[in-house]
């Protein structure tokens, strides 16, 4: 038997990196959500069972994680269809509809970004970590659940105030589930990902260009989804037995203050 990873919003970006560099490292089956995106889910499948050379088990499942029923039954296919489950990555989410301004933007973006950004997640783990809670531990495999938030939880964006608040909240709830989930041996983890290439930032390609340019962060390049991918690795092949609720800043070192 081998563990199992549900990865969320796997179908591009961040989540396809993820999703990738763990078929690399050839431990777990893995399952990719997505929400719309069918064809790239598939092609997201592929690519993961070709770097696992069909080793392990691949398969994709469709839920909207904003809503209960698509969460209830995500987490009913992981059980039914591998047995068990050993890792959630909490790594859906979305921009802003429209980038507004704080003191005129509306509440119908807000309500739909926090609703996949921070209420999704929120209750999919809930569900997940009873399953997680309740599979037999694996030697060299950590049970976890890994949150991917963003520099936007403690850096300003006046123009997206709800993204902000979202990941904000989605930090917090590390560190609730941290403590909450410690005596089944479920290790809770946020990674915070920079400036990370991906169809998300593609918009705002030219502005960022420009702020590397000037020195935004020490290691001054574009982040890559596979550097969020190879820190979720870390943590899955059970590198901090005595760790939860520890953030991992995979940022080039833009957090870090600088006279």
């Amino acid at each position: 038997m081998f563990p199992l990873a549900l990865i969320t919003g796997a179908s591009r970006g961040i989540g396809r990196g993820i999703a990738l560099e763990l078929a690399r490292a050839g431990r777990h089956d893995l399952v990719i959500n997505y929400a719309g995106n069918e064809a790239a889910a598939r092609e997201c499948k592929a690519l993961c069972e070709e770097a696992c050379g069909a080793k392990r088990r691949v398969e994709i499942a469709q839920a909207d994680i904003s809503l209960a029923a698509d969460r209830e039954r995500l987490v009913d296919f992981a059980r039914r269809e591998f047995g068990r489950l050993d890792l959630l990555v909490n790594n859906a989410g979305v921009a802003p509809n429209v980038r507004a301004d704080l003191l005129e933007a509306g509440e119908e973006s807000f309500d739909r970004l926090i609703g996949i950004n921070l209420k999704g997640p929120y209750f999919l783990t809930q569900k997940a970590a009873k399953v997680i809670a309740e599979s037999a531990p694996l030697e060299g495999v950590a049970k976890a659940v890994v949150n991917v938030t963003s520099i936007s939880a403690f850096t300003v964006s006046t123009n997206r105030g709800d993204y902000c608040v979202a990941k904000a909240g989605l930090a917090m709830m590390t560190k609730l589930y941290a403590v909450r989930l410690a005596e089944f041996g479920i290790g809770v983890f946020e990674i915070q990902p920079g400036v990370i290439a991906t169809d998300m930032t593609q918009g705002v390609k030219e502005k960022y260009d420009r702020m590397f340019a000037e020195g935004l962060a020490p290691i001054n390049r574009w982040g890559e989804p596979s550097d969020i991918g190879k820190a979720v690795v870390a943590v899955a092949s059970g590198l901090f037995p005595y760790s939860t609720g520890q953030v991992f800043n995979v940022d080039g070192g833009f957090h870090i203050r600088r006279i």
